[in-house]
């Protein structure tokens, strides 16, 4: 099967590991795998690299940009075309907003399966009502350019279905994959990782996995950490992540005196991240909009309890008072609460890890992620009668 990936950006993010897991995934399974991308500059690091070492075919559209403009996308909505026609695969699959209506919209009725993945929807209730507008009517249009829709959570299909964006039918879950064995914890680690980091080994670490950027929720840990550490001095931050807010947070750090209490790594490659895990005792996801957040899965496979708020996709991972607690997004005195519950309840921390630990192995495989894919797009070609290239 010759199966053709389209992503707006390779930068270090969720969406981008799970195409590239998809990807390299594909290609063992036997397929003619390949990956059409634009430029990715920037802070938020990039996944070029191990794109390259993909096994698979790398093309990069130098026109797909990821900011609106008109020049750019026409000239990258024309070259999807030839490219299409050129290589005529079986399965077109898109990813992210941009290269998802642009890809869509090229390609749709000119030969291959039209397959597009939700990550996380562009219009969320923070923008304004003409941003909001805009980009429903853009997913609206685009949605009716393809055959299936995968959403990453279930609460992804709400979202789009309660905006008219999808027919039920259209869509299928399958959440993202992770390497399971890439986030395995234990004792050695956590002592040598904590060593590393100079961490002082009484410390109970609360960890943060993003990008510092805004609607990722660290101002509203900076808010709260003071009253934190006083009524438990034992308690740090652990921030994995760069991001346009780096100076000012670290900045924000000294000025309220707790920099013996955070430690800020900046960008760590994904396959670095699961090496810092252990020195951490909980999670923390305050992210305000989120497809599925990958740190999630990613901490629980690492027996960590999780603290997120409750948007998008996060309470199919972080299941309240299971595999961790889930709060009101933006409430910050029940993260506060949230956060000291755990720091004083290491049983409870715990159980809750080994919880998330068994959820994540069963739910969470970068290989069961492929097979659901590879049986979709299988799927998909039989209902059109075609049998694949």
């Amino acid at each position: 099967m010759k199966i053709v990936h389209v992503i707006t950006r390779l930068i270090v993010g969720g969406a981008q590991e799970n195409t590239l897991l998809s990807c390299e995934g594909l290609k063992k399974r036997g397929h003619d795998v390949y990956l059409v991308t634009g430029p990715s500059p920037g802070r938020e690091g990039s996944l070029m690299e191990r794109a390259l070492a993909g096994g698979y075919t790398v093309i990069l559209e130098p026109h797909l940009v990821r900011s609106p403009h008109p020049w750019h996308d026409a000239r990258a909505f024309l070259s999807l075309r030839k490219l299409s026609a050129k290589l005529r695969p079986d399965i077109w699959h898109t990813h992210s907003s941009k290269a998802g209506i642009l890809g869509r919209s090229a390609v749709f009725g000119r030969g291959p399966v039209v397959v597009h993945t939700i990550h996380g929807l562009p219009f969320h209730p923070y923008q304004s009502r003409a941003a909001f507008w805009l980009w429903s009517t853009l997913e609206r249009y685009a949605a009716r350019r393809c055959d299936k829709l995968v959403v990453v959570a279930d609460a992804m299909a709400r979202q789009a279905l309660a905006q008219g964006v999808v027919r039920p039918e259209q869509f299928v879950t399958i959440h993202s994959g992770m390497e399971l064995d890439k986030f395995k914890n234990s004792a050695h680690q956590r002592q040598k990782m904590r060593e590393s980091l100079k961490i002082p080994a009484d410390r109970i670490v609360f960890g943060t996995i993003a990008r510092l950027q805004p609607l990722k929720g660290h101002a509203d840990i900076l808010k709260i950490a003071p009253l934190l550490v006083k009524a438990n001095p034992h308690i740090h931050f652990l921030w994995i992540g760069d991001g346009i807010f780096y100076a000012k947070f670290t900045a924000d750090i000294q000025h309220v005196g707790l920099a013996s209490h955070f430690t800020l790594t900046g960008l760590l490659p994904p396959d670095q991240v699961g090496e810092v895990l252990p020195a951490m005792d909980v999670v923390i996801h305050p992210s305000y909009r989120e497809g599925l957040p990958r740190a999630l899965p990613q901490a629980m496979l690492a027996g960590l309890p999780t603290i997120a708020y409750d948007c998008d996709g996060a309470g199919e991972v972080c299941r309240n008072e299971q595999t961790g607690l889930l709060i009101p997004p933006g409430d910050i005195t029940a993260l506060r609460h949230a956060i000291e519950h755990l720091a004083d309840n290491a049983a409870q921390r715990c159980a809750m890890g080994e919880a998330g630990r068994t959820l994540a192995e069963n739910e969470f495989s970068a290989d069961d992620m492929v097979l659901r894919l590879d049986k979709l797009y299988h799927q998909l070609l039989a209902e059109i009668g075609r049998r694949p290239s």
